[in-house]
């Protein structure tokens, strides 16, 4: 049977991570998980009665492509209260996670062969789910000068589009608004579209993080219920996409969704009336991320730049090999920590790097970190 080369993408090393200390679980081994980015918590109570008493009121079905109404103006409002930005909540299109809001954003902006800039590192799927859609990823390498995020001057014309992270996977960097303001400026000069994940958002440390909705209204938006919200695998998410845009991208989920799941989105809408929950979340990822600082460093991992946001740390680990993936398998096996090679992120720098992920409990992180540093002690 013949096969396309659209399917010839790269694995997501992480998932074969997680199953490796899969593995290792099912020998007895006590494994802590600092490889995949997954709140330990799952969804709000609030969502968890909200679902139970629609599911008891009568049977779920199809939505309409864009959404339940009520979730769409709930997002909006949302935009307001937390970014002073007036969001109609026609430009929202509620999504099959984050994961849906970037297929119909590639196919709704670009056309085959077309060239979109990412900042390296960054979150695997964005090059593979291109490559997918005959679509050319360019790499934009960026580093600790300019916060692990790409910067104007890196845009050239030959680019149709550029897709930014803040807070980004797996640095936790964030984009400031007169960095923003560059990229917005420089995009609109060259005519290169914009997308903006924002799926970190709410989960922040000193300073907030900026939506590309403060700076501009010429941009899709993408973000999820996964993180802040800790709704991983009920698989919701939403876009915002300018007006003149929204009927395409209607047209388009009709043909490839339908709509998200109707029980995910239910549960999404009364999960926004959980922030107090949700807080308690940022504050022990706030305490694992100070674990993390403080403790890496006495287990060999001292070069990372403290995130911004998110819960992750990209450590250069030069100082200990040239194969991160080699690295991470030893450390599972012998410490029974689960780490991520940085050849997820940068498949050219990524050899020389690891990411922790700091989701679960405080308690997995200082186990994790004594680990971590008899393993480095002993190496």
């Amino acid at each position: 049977m013949k096969i396309s080369s659209r399917g010839d993408v790269a694995p997501f090393i992480v998932m074969d991570v997680m199953e490796a200390a899969r593995q290792e679980e099912a020998k007895g081994r006590h494994i802590i998980h600092m490889e995949v980015g997954q709140p330990a918590t799952g969804a709000p109570m609030g969502a968890i009665d909200a679902l139970t008493s629609a599911m008891d009121a009568g049977p779920l079905g199809y939505t309409v492509a864009l959404g339940l109404p009520e979730l769409r103006a709930r997002i909006a409002k949302m935009y307001q209260a937390r970014y002073g930005v007036e969001v109609s909540p026609e430009r929202v299109v509620v999504t099959a996670g984050s994961s849906a809001g970037f297929l119909l954003s590639f196919i709704s902006l670009f056309d085959t062969g077309a060239k979109v800039g990412i900042g390296d590192p960054a979150y695997p799927s964005y090059r593979n789910i291109l490559k997918s859609q005959t679509l050319e990823a360019v790499r934009l390498e960026t580093d600790a000068l300019s916060n692990f995020q790409p910067v104007a001057a890196q845009l050239k014309a030959s680019l149709d589009g550029l897709l930014v992270a803040s807070p980004s996977n797996p640095t936790g960097t964030m984009l400031g608004k007169p960095e923003l303001e560059a990229l917005v400026a420089a995009c609109n000069a060259k005519g290169i579209a914009l997308i903006s994940d924002e799926i970190y958002h709410g989960i922040e440390y000193n300073r907030k993080a900026v939506s590309a909705l403060e700076v501009t209204d010429n941009v899709y938006v993408i973000n999820s219920f996964s993180k802040y919200y800790s709704m991983t695998g009920w698989r919701v998410g939403w876009m915002v996409v300018p007006e003149s845009h929204v009927r395409r991208i209607e047209r388009l989920s009709q043909n490839l969704f339908i709509c998200a799941p109707h029980a995910a989105q239910v549960a999404a809408l009364a999960a926004m009336e959980c922030d107090d929950e949700l807080q308690g979340h940022i504050e022990t990822y706030a305490r694992n991320r100070k674990v993390l600082i403080e403790g890496l460093p006495k287990a060999g991992f001292s070069n990372f730049a403290p995130p911004d946001g998110a819960f992750y740390i990209y450590a250069d680990v030069s100082g200990l090999t040239d194969d991160s993936r080699a690295l991470a398998a030893e450390i599972l096996r012998d410490a029974g920590v689960a780490v991520t090679p940085g050849l997820d992120f940068d498949p050219e720098r990524g050899h020389k790097t690891l990411r922790f992920s700091y989701a679960r409990s405080t308690e997995d992180m200082v186990e994790g970190v004594v680990r971590l540093q008899r393993w480095f002690k002993a190496r």
